[in-house]
């Protein structure tokens, strides 16, 4: 996730997260190690060592890394692992559930099915009595993410990379992409997604996850403020919404380039499936190409130059249809479906940091969405005039 508006000299990195884990790291460590011998047996021995919380963890969950020995029954195992545990309730939960068993099923669904680098999910663990609550247990991939703190197109590896190595970067992402959609059948390949009812239209799957946006927006303003911008755009969107022929893809949901892994500028592991739906293709194709565009315009905003030749619009659309043989339709509206999405997580984060006391609320609630101006400009159909889109498209 990405952080909300911040006033003053106030740092991107000081925001409201999800509370990390309230045990000491010492007490993780022990309620480890008793977990591991009660799933693999006291045969196993197991022990960990070297625990931490990243205090760089995602927004929606937290995280923990350590490494575990055990013995197995072809001889010792070494293990270098990554906890993914559901928030406390009182953390103010950036979404109303949390199914970490759903992101396993898909993750292991993803890698039997498909070419996408995902990690190995060893084990989910549904009850709360050991850790305090449910998580998932999966293993950890060396390399580098782009940073979302400060954005990686403020200044780091990626911006440090040559042309060539960014273009390298590009086209192993949207490789991800088209790899993850030629995925047949989904709803088969992961049966939750689709709860059972079998085959899927793309066009029906996105009417439901339009709803279902106005249902997470509806939880999110429930007992707080609405935002008329965000309404606004429900509804235009709503009245707009394009007929995506087909059947519906398997979508990874947080589709960003923050949410991988590389290795040499190609992707290494893809993480963060806690968004994952079935819908039309476009809706990852439009998250990709929104989420660079929103560290673009906080760039231009900050008069840095950023990265606008990475991640163009009509580049990725280009790209991905040489890669995956599909040309992307209603791309525009899916961009501004994405920053859509985007207000909603936004405007509940701000939400957050104000109930946490890390922020006053504004006289204008629609001023707790980051990108306000941009989202706007989609609606008067103005955003694109004057940049860069790339591309051989219109």
């Amino acid at each position: 996730m990405t952080p909300p508006q911040t006033s003053g000299d106030t740092d991107l990195g000081e925001y409201a997260r999800p509370a990390a884990s309230r045990t000491d790291t010492g007490t993780l460590t022990v309620a480890l190690r008793e977990w591991l011998a009660r799933t693999l047996g006291p045969e196993a021995r197991p022990s960990v060592t070297d625990l931490s919380v990243p205090t760089e963890a995602g927004m929606s969950s937290d995280s923990i890394m350590f490494t575990a020995y055990w013995n197995g029954p072809e001889g010792p195992v070494d293990r270098r692992l990554v906890g993914r545990l559901a928030p406390h309730d009182d953390a103010m939960p950036v979404f109303p559930r949390y199914d970490l068993a759903l992101q396993a099923d898909v993750m292991r669904a993803v890698s039997a099915a498909s070419a996408v680098p995902v990690p190995e999910v060893l084990w989910f663990e549904d009850s709360a009595d050991h850790l305090g609550r449910e998580f998932l247990v999966m293993e950890r991939i060396d390399g580098e993410i782009p940073p979302d703190v400060m954005p990686y197109n403020f200044g780091s590896w990626v911006a440090d990379g040559t042309e060539p190595q960014r273009a390298r970067l590009q086209t192993s992402s949207i490789q991800v992409l088209a790899d993850l959609h030629a995925i047949p059948e989904p709803w088969s390949a992961c049966p939750r997604l689709a709860d059972g009812a079998g085959p899927v239209a793309a066009a029906d799957a996105l009417r439901d996850h339009l709803a279902a946006q106005r249902a997470y927006y509806e939880w999110v303003c429930a007992d707080g403020p609405r935002s008329p911008l965000i309404e606004r755009a429900l509804d235009q969107l709503a009245n707009t919404l394009p007929e995506i022929p087909g059947p519906a893809a398997l979508c990874w949901g947080d589709a960003r380039i923050g949410n991988i892994v590389y290795r040499d500028f190609r992707a290494a592991a893809v993480l963060d499936w806690e968004m994952a739906a079935l819908g039309p293709r476009e809706m990852d194709l439009g998250w990709m190409i929104f989420l660079h565009r929103f560290f673009e315009d906080i760039a231009a905003a900050a008069d840095l130059s950023g990265l606008p030749g990475l991640l163009r619009r009509d580049d990725v659309a280009d790209e991905y249809a040489r890669l995956a043989g599909h040309a992307p339709a209603s791309l525009d509206w899916f961009v501004t479906y994405a920053a859509l999405r985007q207000a909603v997580i936004m405007f509940r984060i701000q939400c957050r940091t104000v109930a946490f006391g890390q922020a006053e609320a504004p006289d204008d609630p629609d001023d707790m969405i980051m990108h306000r101006a941009s989202l706007e400009k989609m609606l008067a159909d103005t955003y694109w005039t004057g940049i860069d889109t790339g591309g051989s498209r219109p």
